[in-house]
């Protein structure tokens, strides 16, 4: 929000100032003068050309990952914008065009009337080409096609009418799998592992995608004097053709080893089992909206909404009959959310500017309980997910003179995630929280030192508790643990949940934007983080941490030339404990760089430039506790532990165009990209990522690619 001051005595203007604002003026002028010199409506205009690839599919996993140019080594480039307007009825248009020759083509209409309608309609294609290639054969892309359709309808002076649709076909297949180590609490039949039979499987299984997601959205709004207020509707539907995958798996597969083997005793009617796919769903929310004006400096806004979320796919239609409770044909998932927000923001003194918020929301789990789990002849049920959070926010800002302003915050949220599901169970945590709340405060501080330099200083510091730990007892409900930190009855061993953990966060961002001559800005930012977890146990996450460092200039080396320039750097670490008295620090390093240039050597030719690095590495340090037994020992020692995960990027762009005439244009793109990837998940020392049934699935190392573009642009009148 901005403040108005006292009046005071403008300071005199220094002659770096005038020369400015002098400068300013003139370009204000000029523009005007040009405005009123052109049409009212845009010069319409078409490209034509073609780009052509280096490389083959293996050098373009990477580039051509989202653009369509993973298969394809040529491409056509073809684009246009018309545009027109018809004085007499005062409706203008505009369709336009792009990458219709690609695979990842757009349309789109513009046609309004002002003061009346408006009317837009949109078509769009994307793809997305899974870098990594499977030696099955398997065809991992991912196709996108979108239409939609937004009207806007004045129906007075003070209302209007905005709906829009919107629907979006996804088809191909994208990476998915299935797996299983024996022995298991979920099936104790099955053995494990030996010399002469394999007891665990990884396998690749492409998941097949014919879905469909729509959208529907209407809202009338009122804008009066004081009241302005809209109420709408969203509707999201999804349907998926397909509700399942059934594998068909071979009786022998590889081992750890990559020797085929039989499988263990039960381990092929698992991996058999169907898988479960997005099941068809449907969402619709409803809401009001407003804020009303006391006076010129008090306002209050409010909103009220009530969603409903369904997905009731029927179980035997999804290939699920035999396997879903007796009597029970669907999920029949239900969940209701409403929430109710109330805002005030007042300015009771010149200097001084209040706001106030208080936020409630509520989450319904409606879906009936039955029981679906089994675990020996043990039977589970699913478990409600209820919540309600309530969140209260403060704020003053004071404006101590026209270049210093301090703000004050404060904010509380508490969430309830209510009543356990007594019949149900949880796996793989220890411990769970009903009720965590968060208090946090914030101080920023803004100067401005003289008219060329000005700085911002914020720090932040939040506390979050909560209610006793509750045990889960298998089906029977949970119980209140007083003292989790008890040797004979807490959890001193367990594994915690962070998002439940007690967590102390504090953080501090510095910004200045300098301006030492009329031809140079500079843009700089620090930013920095500390998360410290506390748990009754000796594992989990402990500590986590976040730096952050950006830079930006630009710098006009003459009326005709300039540079720009960027520099950013990160980090992020993790510190935890694991069973087995395993320490693990996670460190993520990234940097960023880039700079460029753009100049008009004479009026009829511009020639651009821009080189851009990434630098991004993670690390895994491994160290052992003192009570770690002499197998993690002789396999931390003989390996080394987890190698490093590193991606390098360098891109270079390069164009130039030549001004044939005031019409016409030609343009020259010449790309050039290389990339170094190395991540121990998909290959370690050039081996590829290996499935139970010998399929691998990895990339290229190294990737070089160039493209080079040639565009012929004619506009009009």
């Amino acid at each position: 929000m901005s403040m108005p001051v006292r009046p005071s005595r403008r300071p005199r203007a220094s002659p770096r100032a005038a020369h400015r604002r002098a400068l300013v003026a003139l370009a204000v002028l000029a523009a005007c003068g040009a405005v009123q010199a052109q049409s009212e409506v845009p010069p319409s205009s078409i490209s034509v050309g073609a780009g052509l690839v280096s490389g083959d599919r293996a050098d373009r996993a990477l580039f051509g990952q989202y653009n369509g140019l993973r298969t394809h080594g040529a491409v056509g480039l073809l684009g246009f914008e018309y545009n027109a307007h018809d004085d007499d009825s005062g409706i203008t248009t505009r369709l336009g065009g792009a990458d219709l020759l690609g695979r990842t083509r757009e349309l789109d209409l513009r046609w309004r009337k002002p003061g009346d309608w408006k009317l837009r309609a949109e078509y769009s294609e994307g793809v997305r080409d899974e870098p990594n290639t499977a030696t099955s054969g398997a065809e991992l892309r991912l196709k996108r096609t979108r239409i939609g359709l937004a009207l806007a309808k004045t129906l007075g002076p003070d209302l209007q009418l905005d709906v829009s649709l919107s629907s979006e076909n996804k088809d191909g297949a994208r990476l998915f799998g299935i797996g299983f180590a024996c022995p298991s609490a979920v099936a104790p039949d099955c053995r494990g592992s030996t010399g002469t039979e394999t007891g665990w499987a990884l396998l690749m299984l492409p998941e097949p995608i014919d879905a469909n997601h729509s959208q529907i959205e209407a809202r009338l709004s009122y804008a009066g004097d004081k009241l302005r207020v809209s109420g709408g509707y969203h509707g999201s539907f999804y349907r998926n053709r397909y509700a399942s995958l059934v594998p068909n798996v071979p009786g022998v597969l590889n081992n750890a080893l990559g020797t085929p083997l039989p499988l263990a005793a039960g381990l092929q009617d698992i991996l058999n089992q169907p898988v479960a796919l997005p099941p068809d769903n449907q969402a619709h929310h409803f809401d009001i909206a407003g804020s009303y004006a006391f006076t010129p400096t008090t306002h209050l806004n409010f909103k009220l909404g009530h969603a409903e979320a369904l997905q009731n796919r029927n179980f035997a239609g999804a290939g699920f009959g035999a396997e879903a409770p007796a009597g029970i044909r669907d999920l029949g998932g239900r969940v209701d959310t409403t929430l109710a927000q109330l805002g005030l923001s007042a300015r009771p003194l010149t200097r001084l500017a209040l706001q106030a918020k208080l936020r409630f929301e509520e989450v319904n789990d409606r879906t009936p309980v039955a029981p679906y789990n089994l675990e020996g002849t043990t039977v589970y049920t699913n478990r409600q997910l209820p919540r309600t959070k309530w969140r209260g926010q403060l704020q003053a800002a004071w404006q101590f003179s026209s270049d210093l302003r301090g703000t004050l915050a404060a904010e509380q949220e508490n969430i309830d995630r209510g009543v356990f599901t007594a019949t149900s169970a949880v796996a793989g945590l220890t411990a769970l929280r009903q009720k965590t709340d968060e208090t946090l405060l914030r101080a920023e501080l803004r100067k401005r030192m003289n008219e060329d330099f000005s700085a911002a200083l914020s720090l932040a510091s939040s506390r979050r508790g909560g209610s006793n730990w509750l045990r889960d007892n298998s089906g029977l409900g949970v119980t209140e643990v007083p003292d989790a930190s008890d040797p004979a009855s807490g959890f001193s061993r367990g594994i915690f949940m962070p998002t439940l953990a007690d967590r102390r966060r504090d953080t501090a961002k510095v910004s200045a934007d300098w301006q030492p001559a009329d031809s140079l800005a500079l843009q700089f930012s620090a930013q920095s983080g500390r998360d410290r977890y506390s748990t009754p146990s000796i594992y989990g996450l402990r500590h986590s941490g976040m730096d952050q460092l950006n830079a930006d200039a630009t710098y006009a080396l003459s009326e005709r030339w300039s540079v720009n320039a960027n520099l950013s750097w990160s980090n992020e670490t993790l510190r935890q404990a694991r069973p087995d008295a395993a320490l693990l620090d996670f460190d993520n390093t990234s940097t960023g760089a880039g700079l460029g240039v753009v100049g008009k050597p004479n009026s009829a030719i511009e020639l651009g430039a821009s080189l851009s690095l990434v630098d991004d590495r993670s690390v895994f340090k491994q160290t052992l506790e003192a009570t770690a037994d002499g197998a993690s020992i002789a396999l931390l020692a003989a390996t080394g532990g987890l190698p490093d995960i590193s991606f390098r990027q360098t891109l270079l762009k390069l164009y130039g165009s030549y001004q044939l005439n005031k019409q016409s244009a030609w343009r020259l793109d010449l790309w050039h990209q290389r990339s170094s990837w190395s991540d121990w998940a998909w290959g370690y020392n050039g081996l590829p990522f290996a499935y139970s049934d010998g399929t691998t699935l990895g990339q290229p190392l190294h990737q070089n690619v160039t493209f080079v573009g040639l565009r012929f642009i004619h506009r009009w009148p």
